[in-house]
């Protein structure tokens, strides 16, 4: 989604709460699309409130301080038991990252009651005299980072794999769709389109929004670069790796003669015939799910994400390079990638092997 459509979003969830959740949204200083998570999150929260009894309420919108104030750890201990054992919309149970994001953004927002609300009421007290988040856990997944990234790997287009899959959409995708008209036709307007999209995100690995919202002044061909928003709102400029150029340049030189409606759409990449709009992460999501099926390795936009960050890392072994590619802040999130390659780690333990003098002599 643009950052305007989180807009709308974020707008349209805080009429639905209390008052003091948007003093709690004015102050936390975080992009359109966090905001609208927190949100999410804390009505989902305050629902359980409801329906758990905790609340009289019938309605999330009156949920006082006074409620909150009444919470326990061993309430939230028991929205956590809620998350873990009731099925999602997807009908799955909720991961412990699914889970300890939930948490993150109660912590935060109980903090702001607890402490930071002080600045915005009349007595200079904060609107909690504690935070009942204190005291509580993140979930363990019980698995260990060596064990998690072999998982993330077999899940990554890691190598070659990418240029093979790069190359069955342009050359042997049309033959799976071929007795399909209208699937065709809109295959060949958008091939050189998906294959640019594709290759971007595989060659910067930067997010789908960050994708779906670039413009097409944002990117440089001869620099080598495209400017991005990141989740935070600064803007990167963002290296590109160079095989993914031809793929992009293909795509920019013919981008009003296959989209000749596009008028002084600024968007890089769009989507439409008759009326031409930006393309939505939903609609990247659903294309790289469509084409990964056919080839037969499923993955997602983010796994793509995944596959550059473990490449890099293996070549520089600087998690603060691959940080800065992403676009994140710290390095915490780039450690599952310093568990190297599977392949990598064999070769290294082969070699070990062979160095070692044979005991038996």
């Amino acid at each position: 989604m643009t950052p305007e459509q989180y807009n709308r979003l974020k707008n349209n969830l805080m009429t639905e709460l209390p008052p003091y959740v948007r003093n709690f949204v004015y102050t936390s200083q975080k992009s359109n699309s966090t905001i609208y998570q927190y949100l999410s999150e804390i009505k989902r929260f305050f629902q359980w409130l409801i329906s758990a009894g905790i609340s009289d309420e019938t309605d999330v919108k009156y949920i006082s301080i006074p409620t909150l104030a009444k919470i326990r750890k061993s309430d939230i201990l028991a929205f956590i038991d809620e998350l873990a054992s009731k099925p999602n919309r997807q009908g799955r149970t909720n991961s412990p990252v699914s889970i300890n994001r939930s948490l993150n953004c109660l912590r935060t927002f109980f903090n702001y009651l607890a402490i930071d609300s002080a600045s915005d009421t009349d007595n200079g007290q904060p609107l909690l005299m504690r935070s009942p988040m204190l005291g509580v856990a993140s979930m363990n997944s019980h698995q260990t980072l060596s064990y998690r990234a072999k998982n993330l790997e077999d899940k990554m287009y890691l190598g070659n794999l990418k240029f093979e899959f790069l190359d069955f959409i342009n050359k042997e995708y049309e033959n799976t769709i071929a007795d399909n008209k209208h699937k065709l036709t809109r295959f060949k307007q958008n091939k050189v389109r998906d294959l640019a999209l594709i290759a971007l995100m595989a060659g910067t690995g930067v997010r789908v929004s960050e994708a779906a919202n670039a413009n097409v002044q944002d990117l440089s061909i001869t620099k080598a670069s495209l400017t991005v928003v990141r989740k935070g709102g600064e803007r990167d400029a963002v290296p590109i790796a160079p095989w993914t150029l031809p793929y992009l340049n293909d795509y920019v030189q013919n981008r009003e003669t296959l989209y000749p409606n596009v008028g002084k759409e600024q968007a890089l990449f769009v989507a439409g015939k008759s009326k031409v709009n930006r393309i939505s992460t939903a609609a990247i999501e659903n294309l790289v799910a469509k084409y990964s099926q056919a080839f037969g390795r499923p993955i997602t936009p983010h796994k793509l994400r995944h596959t550059i960050a473990s490449e890099l890392y293996q070549i520089s072994k600087d998690q603060v390079a691959v940080a800065q590619q992403l676009g994140q802040k710290g390095t915490s999130a780039t450690a599952l990638y310093t568990h190297v390659q599977d392949e990598v780690r064999r070769d290294m333990l082969q070699q070990i092997s062979q160095s070692t003098p044979n005991k038996t002599q």
